[in-house]
């Protein structure tokens, strides 16, 4: 077995969602619930399909976002795995949709910071063992931390 990190080639505003489904409708049905999560939300979407062509299947409405997620799906080549891009929206606002599809597994992050992908090759192919999500902690919250963090909800509308 060998193990690689691919790192998610994406500009440092959009948000993903990386995650594993298992049947080649993934795309349609990611697709039509991502689009009935709000009239502003531009996405793109790829499904790396893991038998018969095996093609990376890709939709969205936003050709650039599309492009975007065909080529990471391609560079991290692991059957069955999705990779979600978002603009004008974010992970908590499209992961319940996406989580009630029915062919989707699991999700392995939904996130702006930088990710690595850390993928397995073995004879039979490719797959996702976990990410890393960004750098780690620089320490623990104080209550002036925890303050900001409060009045940040509730600024961009999260909380009351």
């Amino acid at each position: 077995m060998e193990l690689t990190a691919v790192t998610i080639d994406k500009p440092e505003d959009l948000n993903v969602v990386l995650g594993q489904a298992h049947f080649i409708k993934t795309v349609e049905d990611l697709h039509e619930a991502l689009a009935g999560t709000g009239p502003h939300l531009r996405f793109g979407l790829a499904f790396c399909e893991a038998s018969g062509p095996r093609l990376v299947r890709c939709s969205g409405n936003d050709p650039e976002l599309v492009e975007l997620a065909t080529k990471n799906a391609a560079a991290i080549g692991a059957g069955h795995a999705f990779v979600v891009f978002l603009r004008e929206g974010y992970p908590v606002n499209v992961l319940n949709a996406i989580k009630q599809v029915p062919e989707v597994c699991g999700i392995f992050c939904a996130t702006a910071n930088p990710v690595d992908v850390l993928v397995a090759t073995t004879a039979l192919g490719r797959g996702i063992v976990g990410v890393v999500d960004g750098p780690v902690p620089l320490g623990t919250e104080n209550e002036d931390d925890r303050a900001e963090r409060r009045a940040l909800l509730r600024r961009i509308g999260y909380k009351l």
